[in-house]
């Protein structure tokens, strides 16, 4: 069911296509009749009315384009209608002045195909085998982009170009005198004409790029200049990069010289804040340039479709450090052993690779541990002298296969939401999965009513807010943040230029960024009264900043809860699964530790009475025990242990390029310079049939 803020929104697109119609339905009986006025009015305003939505409501055109009505059909209709009330019009001489009229329309089309042709032209030369950022790229001979309106925007140069010639046209209808659609038509000439030239200008020799093979021979000598050691390979979708922006602290980090692998383009700049460079390339083909680097491993957050492909470099070993473990399917994907190693973080992803049987060998499962756990802090104690209970929820997404097991939202969420807010002394952070929705609708709906409960029960509290200091400062440190992890494009800046613009990071930013972010972590949670309940559905504040602001979790199986065990803190599961308690515990591990919610979540009252210290925490323990054995002890921290599994494999990867050198050198013999020479004929499969190279 549509939520009710979109009812208004759904409303208002049917009347603007409503009114288009309309439009275009009045312009041609006017046209007909005719009725110079309302024929004068009903066209300007279709015009305007296409104007305006194009640049406010492209989506809602994009509609009319999937059937065929795209925007120079109707700009072509609209002209159309025009030139019939021309002709119905007494007083404009139908070949006398109306001919040349069309003549010189019908070259603003022309010409309007020209600039759209030469704007198709740059964009193919503007776009490189590769894209990069954090690295120096002024030997590319890299230019600015051309005005976006020339060069990526046909609908709005066609429309905005086109004004002055419907201007003219409809002045004329006004008048009967032809001049005025002269001039109109004449300006719109200029600006296409104009336009073109000036686009045209791109393909000149100081405003082109270099050719494929340049830049591919220009990125070796990068390559052989950086020696990069270990890599991190990333492919997938709009809303997947989290996946490798967490690992992107623990990779700076990293012992050798790391580098940032991916395959497509708009991920570049969906890669958080990093000094460690990045390279993409989107074929196969000039991936391989890697083959003959320094480079001796990959890591690998997650399983993509591409990943097979960066597999066929034989001289690069492979480690799969996955997104997060959980008690889920995905965390022992048979995929995995198509890897030289797993990383997991403790001996439980051992034990379930080992049980799930899935073809992973257990000698190539590498505990090191969580790295980038570093910033969870430890509980240190019951919450009883707190005026306020701090409960993050944090329900994961419904998953690929929709089973209502996967997320609590659907089946208990409101439930559980509904039980914490009854109760006076909690303080609600909802932390949602982003994906949440994406697959089954149920669950969207569920998120929008737990968030409006939530909107609701804030409005029914009231206490002391903080200062407008604390506003400020909130401001002043994200407009620092934004400054430090963001770079200014123009609007017409396209890839090249934002390539470019991201060149070779200023030393030391990636130590001004971590403060930044510290400080806006602290302004932003010193900006909401300590009574307020907190909807958190941006990348910041990250889950881990919202961990140590939570006195228990509240959670599914997923990764969140593992990762949450760091803290120490009491946490709960929810089972929507139709499972028995024993059965649920016996099957998902790493909830053997929590308070288990049924779906109607009686048991929130008894959790909130175990973390205010009102009761016996009966599970502390086996938290503790739960926490060494899926993440691994304590000492020695988890980054060593993780520099010391890439310093392994680095020295695998070593040692086979050795075997392969000494292998080469065994079947080519090299030829001594006394030795006779042995004349051979190679056919040439290229050369012409009959022919040989020798």
């Amino acid at each position: 069911m549509p939520s009710a803020g979109l009812a208004p929104r759904r409303i208002l697109q049917l009347s603007a296509l409503f009114a288009m119609f309309a439009l275009y339905a009045a312009q041609l009986v006017s046209a007909l009749v005719p009725h110079v006025p309302l024929f004068v009015a009903t066209s300007a305003a279709g015009l305007a009315l296409d104007v305006y939505l194009q640049y406010r409501q492209p989506g809602l055109l994009s509609l009319l384009g999937k059937v065929r009505f795209d925007v120079t059909v109707r700009q072509l209709l609209r002209d159309m209608l025009i030139l019939v009330g021309l002709l119905r019009i007494d007083g404009i001489e139908p070949l006398g002045e109306q001919a040349p009229l069309l003549i010189a329309l019908l070259g603003v089309y022309v010409l309007h195909f020209a600039c759209q042709a030469a704007a198709v032209l740059v964009r193919r030369r503007r776009q490189l085998p590769i894209v990069t950022r954090n690295i120096d790229t002024s030997a590319l001979r890299l230019s600015s982009a051309p005005p976006r309106i020339l060069s990526r925007r046909s609908s709005h140069r066609l429309l905005t170009f086109s004004i002055p010639a419907t201007a003219g046209l409809l002045v004329t209808a006004a008048t009967t005198n032809a001049l005025w659609g002269g001039i109109g038509i004449g300006v719109a000439l200029a600006l296409f004409l104009g336009g073109t030239f000036y686009l045209a200008t791109w393909l000149l020799p100081k405003k082109r790029r270099l050719s494929d093979e340049r830049v591919m021979a220009w990125l070796d000598e990068w390559l052989a200049a950086y020696r990069p050691t270990v890599a991190m390979y990333f492919s997938g979708g709009t809303t997947s990069a989290y996946q490798a922006n967490m690992w992107l602290s623990t990779l700076a980090d990293v012992d050798g010289k790391p580098l940032i692998v991916l395959r497509e383009r708009f991920m570049v700049n969906k890669i958080d804040a990093t000094d460690v460079p990045i390279i993409c390339f989107p074929k196969v083909a000039t991936m391989f340039s890697l083959e003959n680097s320094t480079l001796k491993m990959m890591l690998h957050p997650a399983n993509a479709a591409k990943t097979s492909q960066v597999l066929r470099i034989p001289t690069i070993k492979h480690a799969f450090i996955n997104h997060g473990e959980s008690d889920k399917l995905s965390s022992c994907n048979p995929y995995a052993k198509a890897y030289d190693e797993v990383w997991v973080a403790g001996p439980a992803a051992r034990d379930r690779y080992q049980q799930a049987d899935v073809g992973v060998e257990d000698k190539d499962v590498v505990e090191v541990g969580r790295p980038q756990l570093s910033p969870i802090e430890i509980g240190t104690g019951a919450a009883q002298d707190k005026p306020f209970t701090t409960v993050l929820y944090a329900p994961t997404w419904e998953g690929w296969d929709g089973n209502p097991g996967n997320t609590s939202v659907v089946l208990a969420g409101e439930n559980i939401v509904r039980h914490l807010l009854a109760d006076e002394r909690v303080r609600l952070i909802y932390k949602p999965h982003p994906m949440t929705g994406s697959q089954v609708p149920a669950a969207g709906a569920a998120n929008e009513r737990i968030k409006a409960m939530i909107q609701e029960a804030n409005a029914r509290r009231s206490g002391t807010r903080p200062d407008a200091r604390a506003a400020a400062e909130l401001t002043e440190r994200a407009a620092e943040l934004h400054r430090l992890t963001s770079t200014s494009f123009r609007s017409s800046a396209d890839e090249m230029e934002r390539m470019m613009l991201q060149g070779e990071p200023d030393p030391g930013r990636s130590a001004a960024v971590r403060a930044a972010t510290t400080a806006w972590e602290e302004a932003y949670w010193a900006s909401f009264p300590e009574w307020e309940h907190l909807i958190v559905t941006e990348a910041r504040p990250a889950i881990f900043t919202c961990f140590n602001q939570a006195d228990v979790l509240i959670s599914d199986v997923s990764s969140v809860v593992s990762d949450w065990l760091s803290s120490e803190k009491p946490y709960a599961v929810a089972n929507t699964s139709g499972l028995s308690e024993a059965e649920f515990r016996l099957g998902f591990p790493t909830v053997s530790a929590a308070t288990i919610l049924t779906p109607e979540a009686v048991e929130v009252p008894r959790l909130l009475a175990t973390v205010r210290g009102e009761t016996e925490d009966v599970y502390a323990e086996a938290r503790l025990e739960l926490k060494e054995h899926l993440l691994g002890p304590s000492d020695p921290p988890s980054i060593d242990r993780f520099n010391g599994a890439v310093r392994a494999l680095c020295g695998r990867a070593d040692e086979r390029r050795v075997r392969a050198e000494a292998r080469e050198a065994a079947e080519i013999p090299i030829q001594r310079d006394d030795s006779p020479v042995e004349q051979v004929t190679l056919v040439d499969e290229d050369a012409p049939e009959n022919t040989v190279a020798g």
